[in-house]
This record gives structure tokens, sequence and C-alpha cells, in this order.
């Protein structure tokens, strides 16, 4: 049964030191509700892959303050100003991607690719320390795919064999880092029986999740409210 009765029962399978892709552009297509459960776990010196790390207080910010992130790697930190503050004084490491290569090496991961080259960060510090290579039409720079232990995502609906129904641009990383974790956890608004979702509507199919929770937690114009 993929169907769990809480954000705690579905995260017990979360260890110290492992690798979390979590979904989420901001907080907009976050898994609020089960970051939020992440944070009281005793668990430490995890490995974040996410976009970025929340804002202050909030989302991923949370987990952060509680010094419970060794490592990020994402594309847009500077939207909380904490994940800055921590890798100056050293408590974080931080492994900066442009946003499309953080896509693209989440989607290689999923789809057993070790790596691939791209034009892009050719040049920069961002390309420091990496393989380069020249093709025809210029020089590339090699990036591993990237891979994870547990993968926390937000989708809008779910039916009871985990097939997933994203809403609008809240989709963003969260279809991707389903292919390309060993567990995969998710979220949803609404959980509805086998048939109920239209089969061309659906962009995760149930093979790739395997726990999924109803959201207690929503995003609105006002902020982050209780749900359900």
């Amino acid at each position: 049964m993929k169907i769990y009765n809480s954000a705690e029962e579905a995260l017990d399978c979360v260890q110290t030191g492992q690798t979390i892709m979590v979904g989420g552009f901001g907080l907009v297509g976050g898994p609020l509700t089960l970051i939020d459960t992440l944070v009281e776990l005793e668990v430490k010196d995890l490995t974040i892959i996410s976009n970025n790390l929340g804002e202050q207080g909030k989302g991923l910010g949370k987990l952060l303050e509680q010094k419970k992130v060794k490592k990020a790697i994402g594309s847009y930190f500077t939207g909380n100003r904490d994940v800055g503050d921590a890798f100056q004084r050293g408590e974080i490491e931080i492994e900066l991607l442009p946003q499309g290569t953080l896509a693209e090496s989440i989607r290689a991961g999923g789809a057993g690719i070790a790596g691939y080259y791209t034009k892009t960060s050719y040049g920069t510090n961002l390309s420091k320390g990496k393989e380069t290579k020249t093709f025809a039409d210029g020089e590339y720079v090699l990036e591993e795919a990237l891979k994870a232990d547990v993968a926390i995502i937000r989708a809008h609906q779910a039916d009871t064999l985990g097939n997933l129904v994203y809403y609008k641009t809240a989709r963003n990383f969260n279809p991707l880092m389903a292919t390309a974790a060993k567990t995969v956890i998710v979220e949803v608004d609404e959980i509805v029986e086998v048939g109920e979702l239209k089969s061309d509507e659906i962009v995760t199919p149930h093979l790739f999740v395997d726990r999924v929770i109803l959201a207690k937690k929503i995003l609105t114009k006002e902020g982050v409210i209780e749900h359900g």
C-alpha cells in the first residue's frame, strides 16, 4: 500500500548522512508538509539537492536553521541570505549549478546516464576542476548526473496506485526528481481512486512512486497555511 497516514510514517526511511532531493522553486511546488516533518527528525549531515534552500525560516530554510544540512546542491541560494551566512561560517558546503544544468543532471540520473557535456559554465568559476572537451562547435564541460537516496516532492493529485498529476508551474523539478531517487515520497492535495485521473494528464507513472501522503500545509498569497 503506497498511501501513508502521516508524514512521520512516510519519512521513517530517512537517515543521517543521506542525499535527499527536494522539489520546489522557492516555496512553490515544495513539499512543505514533508519538509516541516523532516526538520523534526533526529537526522543530520544531509546533502540536499534542490533549486534553493527555501526562505529565511520557511521551507528548507528551517532545516538549515537546525544545522542539519551538510551540503547543498542547487542553482538559486540568494533568496535565503542564511545560506550565504552559513557558508561564510564554514557550516555548509555549496555546489552551485546553472539552473538548466541542475535539471539536466537530475534527468540524467533518472535516465541512467552517468554524465554529459554542456557548453554552460565553460570559462567561468563554475567549471573549475571539471573536465572539459573540445567538440566541433566549441568547448564543453563534463557534468555528472545527480541521484539521491530519497526524493520528497509535491504533486496536485495522486491515485491510490501512485500515479501523479501536477498543478501548473508547481510542477517544476518534481517529476525529474521522481525518477532519480531510490525512494520517492510525495505529498498531494488530493488522493483519488484508480481510473479517476485521465491517462493523458498523468506525468509521473506510479512505478516511480513509493509513498504518498495528503498535504497538511499549502502555499497561498497570504503565506503557508494549515490545510485539511
